[in-house]
């Protein structure tokens, strides 16, 4: 099974997730909520999942192995890495704009 596209959907600033994002695989499967998360000095990704009656939580969808999990782990991260960067130069550029049209540069 390849991971044929990751879309990071939403970014967050404050508080230890970073990220929500859908990946397909094989062009024909895609699942949606992969959550990324920064704690303990580390990135990681949660998957998605549903609150149980007794205020457990289980996953929906989730790798089986353990090099599956690795390999899906560090896709979504490099690609929430590179969404972040182009997130913060658009905001850079967009920042310099605005002080070219009030004229403070």
């Amino acid at each position: 099974m390849q991971i044929t596209d990751i879309k990071v959907r939403k970014l967050f600033d404050e508080g230890p997730m970073k990220a929500i994002v859908s990946v397909t695989f094989d062009g024909q499967l895609a699942v949606h909520d992969i959550k990324v998360i920064y704690a303990r000095e580390k990135y990681f990704i949660v998957m998605p999942s549903r609150k149980n009656p007794d205020d457990t939580y289980r996953d929906i969808v989730h790798p089986i192995n353990a090099q599956f999990r690795g390999m899906l782990e560090s896709a979504v991260i490099d690609a929430y890495e590179s969404a972040l960067a182009q997130a913060e130069a658009e905001n850079a550029a967009n920042a310099e704009d605005v002080e070219i049209a009030q004229g403070t540069v």
